[in-house]
């Protein structure tokens, strides 16, 4: 093995490893902030993945897209809605969490099948090389436009949804139960920043 092949061996052995754990950070962290930063390592290590892969342009749009848009849009939300209230206990939270666990376990072992029984053909496709970039580009705007705008008009629905909902302590009253608002959370008292001396 050349000292190139086991460079790149290491490296994908690496950003696989802080891909594997930093998702499973992300699920399992009672802290959603800190569940949103190791996303955003997550979307790094794949950008990484895809630079192995000779792939910089989908790289560089991972990095663009997901760390730059995506992970700070998630960011924005948690740091609109987080009042550090309590958390209502949910009932059945271990049947749920079984549930949810053997599904997952069901669907990596499908994913494990499908990878060992596949006859994937080696080596792959010969790259294109510069014009790489230019059939993702004729690609984006004429076959795939109509998902790239409807990911873009969520996007913008998923930010409006966030300030509405930090929007709410401004009310009177709850838009959706009535309730009346603790308006403590937003009003603070304005202390003076220079006192006048004289009139005391």
């Amino acid at each position: 093995m050349t000292i190139a092949a086991s460079t790149e061996l290491i490296c994908f052995a690496l950003l696989g490893s802080v891909v594997i754990f930093g998702s499973l950070g992300v699920v399992l962290l009672s802290n959603i902030v800190y569940s949103a930063f190791l996303l955003g390592g997550v979307f790094m290590a794949v950008a990484g993945l895809y630079l192995l892969l000779n792939a910089s342009f989908v790289a560089a749009a991972q990095v663009l897209v997901y760390v730059g848009a995506v992970n700070v849009l998630i960011l924005f939300a948690i740091m609109l809605v987080n009042k550090k209230e309590d958390l209502i206990p949910i009932k059945g939270l271990r049947i749920r969490k079984l549930l949810s666990g053997g599904i997952c376990a069901g669907l990596l072992a499908l994913l494990i099948r499908v990878d060992i029984t596949t006859p994937w053909s080696l080596p792959g496709p010969v790259p294109i090389g510069e014009e790489a970039t230019v059939r993702i580009g004729e690609h984006l705007f004429t076959d795939y436009l109509l998902p790239f705008e409807l990911a873009s008009i969520l996007l913008l629905m998923a930010m409006i949804g966030a300030i509405v909902l930090a929007r709410r302590d401004v009310l009177g009253a709850d838009i959706g139960t009535g309730d009346p608002v603790d308006q403590g959370l937003i009003e603070k008292t304005n202390t003076p920043l220079l006192i006048d001396k004289s009139s005391t």
